[in-house]
């Protein structure tokens, strides 16, 4: 499997992806027969990642990181995408975000997820991108953060004088040096992105709601609803979101029903 490995390491070594990416496009290309397939192995890779009960966006992942490799190694061939259902994403309500703002932790671990939940909330970050903030990246002059993204793309983004208030008490109570993570369990390292799943979701359950799916990342749909909603530009949005394309950002910004609704009766023709 010497194409793959060289494939893997030109990635690793000249493009910089994150550990997390080689470990994708392993995954991935365990699905292929050889390293030379043809279009008729092809067709059948997505053929198995089918029966094998995958649905589109978990193939088109996996055809993403092949279609990578053959373009790499020279082949003229490629899996085309599976056509993906376009579904609402999943966001926290209105009255919920009150809840999860307004809830009052008791204790460091409460207090630490309670911190976890606005930094998600103000800034639209990942998940991945919060776990690995260390302090020295917070600017609290500037209410400015850096924030390490996908593909090693850093960017600086706003927060809020309400979460600067939330990091200034936790770094103070922590004693945390510029060096140290801002999320970080006992021993200093970093924290489990499950268990922070685990967490939320059960903080949910407490507050009186149920999470909606892919909890930790509704945090991030949630931002950009609302930050279209309170008259945010796409473009800045894109910036603050980190995403390589506006289209991508176009995806993540849907407005619920009664959005376009309240717009459609401010623009219908037969309104009054």
């Amino acid at each position: 499997m010497q194409g793959f490995q060289q494939f893997i390491r030109e990635r690793q070594y000249l493009h910089n992806v994150s550990p997390r990416t080689v470990g994708w496009y392993k995954n991935s290309f365990k699905w292929l027969p050889c390293e030379a397939p043809s279009q008729e192995q092809l067709n059948e890779t997505v053929v198995r990642m089918r029966e094998k009960g995958l649905k589109a966006t978990g193939c088109n992942s996996t055809i993403r990181a092949i279609n990578a490799y053959l373009r790499w190694s020279g082949s003229s061939l490629k899996i085309r995408p599976l056509k993906e259902p376009r579904l609402v994403f999943p966001t926290f309500t209105d009255a919920q975000v009150k809840h999860l703002v307004a809830w009052k932790p008791k204790g460091k671990y409460q207090e630490r997820l309670h911190l976890l939940t606005l930094f998600l909330l103000d800034t639209g970050c990942r998940i991945s991108e919060a776990l690995n903030l260390r302090i020295r990246e917070i600017d609290f002059d500037n209410l400015l953060v850096t924030l390490d993204g996908k593909g090693a793309k850093q960017r600086v983004v706003p927060f809020s004088f309400e979460l600067r208030k939330a990091l200034a008490r936790h770094c103070k109570e922590s004693g945390g040096a510029p060096d140290q993570l801002l999320f970080a369990n006992r021993s200093q390292t970093e924290l489990s992105r499950d268990n922070m799943r685990r967490d939320v979701k059960l903080l949910c359950k407490r507050l009186g709601f149920d999470a909606p799916v892919r909890t930790l990342h509704a945090f991030r749909h949630t931002f950009a609803v609302n930050y279209l909603r309170r008259g945010g530009s796409v473009f800045h949005l894109q910036k603050v979101l980190g995403h390589s394309t506006l289209e991508m950002t176009r995806r993540y910004a849907n407005l619920v029903t009664a959005d376009l609704q309240a717009v459609h009766e401010r623009v219908s023709l037969l309104a009054r």
